[in-house]
């Protein structure tokens, strides 16, 4: 006879072990809540390394990158920033000219008027691959940080490996 109390016990674990399973597979393409827009379109232009200009239907959309940050390669104050062309020249080679699905988070617009997205370009969320290619740092804005926790994980991957922008620089860097 088993002892009391062990069978809630053994659920826990079970149910805390099934539970670390499938948030590992979350974290790698994390599929969007069901309150998320979605919207299909096509790039017609690559602005930088976090900007686009997406036709969706009859219209054409600005679209920044949500919860990622380039450098600069054209702003009225900064000018051009090292490693602005870089990180353009990786965005266009993942999305320049192709279809790419727009998912949306909580906040649409930016005070600017454009599109906020998570841009998806087959499988790929160019925005987590920009991370993680070390073209492109974490920059969390709330209310829209659905997936803040893998470019965080990301960035750190590609800061230690010296990927990208990170090459030559010291991975003892504070975080």
């Amino acid at each position: 006879m088993p002892r009391p109390g062990r069978a809630p016990l053994l659920s826990a674990v079970t149910a805390i072990l099934l539970a670390a399973i499938l948030s590992v597979g979350a974290t790698v393409l994390p599929a969007p809540p069901a309150s998320a827009e979605s919207l299909a379109g096509t790039v017609v232009r690559v602005v930088d390394g976090d900007t686009i200009r997406v036709r969706i239907g009859q219209r054409v959309e600005k679209v920044r990158y949500i919860g990622v940050n380039t450098p600069e390669i054209h702003h009225p104050r900064k000018g051009e920033e090292p490693g602005g062309r870089a990180a353009l020249a990786v965005n266009r080679e993942l999305v320049d000219g192709r279809a790419v699905r727009l998912e949306t988070d909580v906040q649409a617009r930016d005070r600017y008027g454009r599109l906020l997205a998570y841009v998806w370009a087959g499988e790929t969320m160019v925005n987590a691959e920009l991370v993680r290619r070390g073209y492109a740092q974490v920059m969390t804005i709330p209310p829209n940080v659905r997936h803040q926790a893998l470019f965080v994980k990301l960035q750190r991957d590609a800061r230690e490996a010296g990927r990208g922008l990170w090459a030559g620089a010291p991975s003892a860097l504070p975080r």
